[in-house]
């Protein structure tokens, strides 16, 4: 064996140690790059887990997500994929086009996408969907075995309106193909959430039991909001993020329009009482959701002009539509889609259920906007009066009860059994209402909940305690409290209640800031 000089062993352990730093670096920059990609990316921890699951798992995978429009599904798919997505297509909206050429405009749609992944230019046109997926099919066979992700983007609207034809040849191209490959990674996105349901999550034909995982994307949390404001440098108060909750929600697409060299009240006018495509964006929200979104439409306006919601007879009265399968159909699909709540009124000899409306940007449009015109003034002018104090109020009620698991975490209650609203009368013959009422069986506790807004302290006076008093002696001699059940009376304000002579009935507060948790 060849003797090896001085020189030669130090130029190889040299050789060796330049090997393992710049492996460190190699190391230290992908890890570096794993982080920038999740910081762009505000809350999702869950989904974004299960998706990064997805990539490690031994077998094919299928994923549906919906929510409601702008609240970032395609972001969210974007960004934790990103090069590993191999294919995407998405929908179009298109309306007032009969099948034949909708369904045209669509293929023409999915084969352009095709061709910007590297299919020859010379490849024939797809005539329908299944040669769309026998196209697709043959392109995905030669990426090569690693694992792939295809994503098909707004998938109602790339279905359309007769949409058999393409979930079949959908489910053909997974079950006959995709799912024995074991390396492919299926995602479907809409924000139909009634047709992703009806036609994907819950269908009985060839994608019955097929979906590996469902997603429901809602809005951002506060906590999440404040995030959100922070990565981008915004110095808000809590109580200018509120305000800033109740106009906008937590849609991501509607607070990434918020400039951070304006105050918020030039913001809400910008977005909402200065620009002109702001009625469009509102029917945006509903059109192309379902096949008739101006009945969704008509529903959500006729709630707008009752805080407190109807119930079912109300409002098919309300809106001239009559009480059957179609109606009860409609309401589902609005409360899947995030736009209305359903929630229980006690105090009646029957339980009444009330549908309420609950997307905050609807809500605030409704209110401000939408038939105003020029009558419609501006945020400025608005804030700080009656108008705004009444508005805020409510919607303070609205922004509470979207976040009870915060409610509940701050009075340490283990189990909500029920939370109801209760209208009934009070001992002096008046009628009184309890928004909210939280019952813990486990303690024996009902909590009854006051939520009320103020930019400060909020004063309990005279009359308001003597209010507060008919509720709770109202409420003790209900059917529905539990004469073994303790009371206690929760103030949920922005900033506190003042400590005074009136206060002491109150037992628990909480606070804007325990709804940031």
């Amino acid at each position: 064996m060849a003797k090896i000089s001085r020189f030669q062993k130090k130029t190889r352990k040299w050789l060796i140690f330049t090997l393992r730093f710049d492996r460190k670096v190699v190391t230290l920059r992908h890890h570096i790059s794993i982080i920038m990609v999740y910081n762009s990316i505000i809350g999702r921890n869950e989904e974004i887990r299960k998706l990064e699951k997805f990539l490690k798992s031994p077998k094919s995978e299928f994923v549906a997500i919906y929510g409601r429009r702008r609240v970032g599904k395609s972001y969210l798919v974007e960004e934790v994929y990103k090069d590993k997505i191999v294919f995407r297509a998405i929908g179009s909206y298109i309306k007032d086009k009969d099948e034949k050429t909708y369904r045209q405009i669509q293929l023409e749609h999915f084969y352009e996408s095709l061709l910007d992944v590297g299919v020859p230019e010379d490849t024939p046109r797809p005539a329908n969907w299944r040669e769309a997926f026998r196209l697709l099919r043959k392109y995905l066979e030669g990426v090569g075995a690693e694992r792939r992700v295809v994503f098909l983007d707004e998938l109602p609207w790339l279905a359309g309106p007769q949409s058999s034809e393409m979930i079949t040849e959908l489910g053909y191209f997974w079950n006959s193909w995709a799912d024995r490959q074991r390396n492919v990674v299926l995602v479907v996105c809409g924000s139909a959430t009634s047709w992703m349901l009806d036609n994907v999550i819950r269908d009985y034909g060839g994608l019955h039991g097929r979906i590996t995982e469902t997603m429901r994307l809602l809005p951002f949390t506060l906590k999440e909001c404040e995030m959100y404001f922070q990565s981008r440098g915004f110095h808000l108060s809590r109580y200018e993020m509120a305000i800033a909750y109740m106009a906008f929600g937590g849609i991501p697409y509607y607070l990434d329009r918020i400039d951070n060299e304006k105050n918020l009240s030039e913001n809400i006018d910008a977005f909402f009482f200065k620009d002109t495509m702001i009625a469009q964006e509102f029917k945006d929200v509903y059109a192309g959701l379902y096949a008739t979104s101006e009945r969704y439409v008509d529903i959500v306006k006729a709630l707008g002009t009752k805080f407190y919601g109807m119930t079912r007879r109300e409002l098919a009265e309300a809106v001239g539509i009559e009480l059957g399968g179609t109606f009860s159909k409609i309401l589902d699909n609005l409360h899947e889609s995030g736009i209305t709540r359903e929630y229980p009124r006690y105090g009646k000899e029957r339980v009444e259920t009330v549908y309420q409306l609950k997307d905050f940007f609807s809500m605030f449009y409704l209110h401000f906007i939408h038939g105003k015109g020029a009558d419609a003034g501006n945020w400025r002018t608005i804030q700080r009066t009656p108008k705004f104090y009444s508005w805020a109020g409510n919607t303070f009620e609205m922004l509470c009860i979207e976040h009870l698991p915060q409610i509940k975490d701050k009075l340490r209650i283990a189990t909500i059994n029920r939370n109801y609203c209760w209208r009934g009368q009070a001992p002096n013959g008046k009628t009184t209402q309890i928004d909210l009422v939280l019952e813990w069986k486990g303690e024996r506790t009902d909590y009854i909940c006051e939520m009320k807004f103020s930019e400060h302290d909020f004063t309990i006076d005279k009359s308001y305690e003597s209010e507060l008093a008919n509720k709770i002696d109202a409420f003790l001699h209900c059917k529905q409290h539990t004469k073994t059940h303790s009371i206690q009376l929760v103030m949920v304000t922005t900033n506190g209640v003042t400590h005074n002579e009136h206060s002491k009935d109150v037992n628990q507060e909480v606070t804007l800031d325990d709804l940031f948790l």
